[in-house]
């Protein structure tokens, strides 16, 4: 996805300060949790090795990110990796056990009731995979009940409700129950009530790994559409690394309980940290994730206008059809300016993983 747009200015920038900012988070279940990450001989146990000693596990082990404003932000990893349990401390719907946790450099851990309900039902807006509509209320009611629970009037709450509804394809169901919805239908009922409050911030937590394939494919699809019409900031959950590549502007890869690679979906797939993320990177397409600033030889090209230029987030995949019809190396351009060059020999050798592919002459 792209990384170009902010809530409010979709043609802004992610620079700027951190809508949330994880500093040293730990989440320690078990017995006197709270020594674990104040004991440097603990904190370096394995998980297996800390129940051993302790009887406790970390289901966050020593995280540290920022979360950039308009960014959609994928935490990854697979079942019991901890990440479920990372974006729940970020609302504290789980209570950490150490660290900070800011969002626009307010303390989150030091709200008191009021300031946390407040962050909960105004700023962060959670999506979960089981959805919890009131089956008892229509769609429109169902949207419109976290503006109620903000004490909005009837008439402005309907109102926005209903344009939430239409925005997430739902136009015309209005007065359906959630028993007359399919389960996308539903997801989506989910996603527009926590749109519907404006947060500033939407946290997804698996919120299609119970959906047919079809239907998650479709999810995934309104998800892009809402973040390049909107530029929400998003924190996205998920076990699946083909969505993780699709969404993410920047993804954390964890496993049990720590971030063991931050970066791109690029970077981690051209550059796994360690061998646990080469293994779960090796069957990705990586022509289909590689874009031409990893494959580009760097230098002038002598004519940035050449119809057969390139953008620089052109993927490999497309590159490789371009100097195919063509018959030369292309351009690759941004803003007028020449980066460098892409030839064939060059983008084959990023698609085999070879780290100096051979050039050919321009």
């Amino acid at each position: 996805m792209s990384t170009t747009t902010e809530p409010g200015n979709p043609t802004g920038s992610t620079t700027g300060a951190p809508v949330f900012s994880v500093q040293n988070l730990w989440k320690v279940f078990g017995p006197k949790a709270d020594q674990v990450p104040a004991d440097p001989a603990l904190a370096a146990l394995d998980p297996a090795g800390l129940r051993a000693r302790t009887g406790c596990t970390a289901a966050v082990h020593d995280v540290s990110f920022d979360v950039r404003k308009g960014e959609v932000f994928v935490v990854m990893g697979l079942s019991g990796s901890g990440k479920s349990t990372l974006v729940r401390c970020l609302t504290r719907l789980i209570e950490p056990t150490a660290g900070t946790i800011a969002i626009d450099g307010e303390d989150v851990r030091a709200m008191d009731r009021t300031r946390l309900r407040e962050l909960r039902r105004h700023r962060a807006a959670m999506v979960f995979q089981h959805f919890g509509l009131l089956p008892h209320r229509t769609v429109l009611d169902n949207v419109a009940y976290g503006l109620e629970i903000q004490g909005v009037g009837k008439a402005e709450r309907r109102a926005r409700a209903k344009e939430i509804v239409a925005k997430v394809g739902l136009d015309g169901m209005e007065q359906r129950r959630p028993s007359q919805l399919s389960g996308g239908q539903r997801q989506r009922v989910g996603l527009a009530r926590a749109l519907a409050v404006d947060p500033q911030v939407l946290l997804f937590d698996e919120p299609f790994s119970a959906l047919d394939p079809l239907i998650r494919r479709d999810m995934q699809e309104e998800v892009v559409r809402l973040h390049r019409e909107e530029g929400r900031t998003m924190v996205f959950i998920t076990h699946d690394l083909s969505e993780a590549l699709k969404l993410g502007d920047r993804i954390a890869l964890m496993r049990d309980g720590r971030v063991v690679q931050l970066g791109s979906p690029e970077e981690i797939v051209a550059r796994p940290a360690d061998d646990y993320v080469r293994e779960f990177v090796r069957d990705v397409p990586r022509e289909q994730v590689l874009t031409v600033r990893t494959a580009m030889r760097p230098g002038g090209c002598g004519a940035p206008d050449h119809p057969g230029a390139l953008p620089p987030d052109a993927v490999v995949a497309d590159a490789v059809k371009a100097v195919a019809r063509s018959g030369r190396a292309a351009c690759v351009v941004e803003d007028g300016r020449c980066l460098g060059v892409v030839d064939h020999a060059r983008l084959l050798g990023v698609v085999a993983g070879v780290e100096s592919p051979a050039e050919e002459a321009v």
